[in-house]
């Protein structure tokens, strides 16, 4: 099973190294030395095909520039290579036998998936199968990999103010996730602290 790991960004310097944006709670395992990393919906024919013709990168060097992660693959070796690859979805490649729980959660697991307050939940419940849950608080739009926290980007439903907002992506704020499975609808709870997010209440309920 391949999952998506990374973005390629902007170049960085002259000699091919280029900025990722993350989508793995695990950088420093994906984008170690040596590791191997599949370029999506490759064809041949097309630019990528021109810089990396096995349709994969193999990084030769990571570092971190303050918060923005800057890799070095041995297929790019000019600023030229760096900017034609621009954008490219990157692929790891998730052996068989490995725990999906060991992994963690992968963006593409979290899009789209409801958020539901923790106190808006019965005890027990499962809020896609129980409608005195009501609404939703938001949806989720986006999983942001920081070195030392990840971050869940929500977009707010307009009965909550409909504005995007960023929330630690740990235990206590977030206790459950549960993604989406075939027919099955996932969603995400949230038992934020006080004052953590502001919302807009008195748009609640409409």
């Amino acid at each position: 099973m391949q999952v998506l790991v990374a973005r390629i960004g902007k170049p960085h310097g002259i000699r091919g190294e280029v900025t990722v944006e993350l989508f793995t709670d695990a950088p420093e395992e994906r984008f170690s030395r040596g590791e191997v990393l599949h370029i999506d919906g490759f064809t041949h024919g097309t630019v990528a095909a021109t810089v990396a013709p096995a349709g994969a990168l193999t990084v030769a060097s990571a570092r971190w520039n303050k918060k923005i992660l800057v890799v070095r693959f041995e297929e790019i070796t000019t600023r030229n290579h760096a900017e034609d690859l621009r954008n490219t979805l990157l692929m790891f490649e998730v052996p068989e036998d490995v725990n999906s729980e060991e992994e963690g959660f992968y963006e593409h697991q979290l899009l789209e998936l409801p958020v539901f307050l923790l106190e808006d939940v019965p005890d027990g419940e499962i809020p896609n199968d129980n409608p005195a849950v009501g609404e939703p608080l938001g949806t989720v739009i986006g999983l942001q990999t920081m070195p030392v926290q990840d971050l869940l980007l929500v977009k707010l439903s307009p009965a909550y103010g409909g504005q995007e907002i960023m929330v630690p992506f740990v235990d206590e704020i977030v206790p459950e996730v549960v993604p989406a499975e075939g027919d099955e609808p996932g969603f995400v709870l949230l038992s934020p602290p006080e004052g953590l997010i502001e919302l807009s209440t008195p748009l609640k309920g409409k």
